[in-house]
């Protein structure tokens, strides 16, 4: 359980999670009423959005990397 005593940590956390600010707005309401529940739900969400980026990150990293290997490729060729 977060202590009542940290909420400018818990808002920081949240800041430096990405979560904007009607995100924490409503993860801290919940926090003043002890929904932990809903905060986990809030922080799922924002979590499997956060991981999707990376997703798509990692596949442009791919293609990145394949062109480099196709032009490395080319230019290995025409030694």
């Amino acid at each position: 359980m977060i202590v009542k005593g940290s909420r400018e940590s818990v808002i920081q956390n949240l800041e430096d999670a990405g979560c904007g600010i009607e995100m924490i707005q409503d993860f801290m309401g919940w926090f003043d009423k002890g929904q932990q529940a809903k905060q986990l739900e809030l922080l799922e969400h924002q979590r499997e959005y956060l991981l999707g980026r990376v997703h798509r990150d990692e596949r442009r990293i791919s293609c990145l990397d394949y062109l480099v290997y196709q032009i490395q490729g080319q230019s290995m060729g025409k030694r």
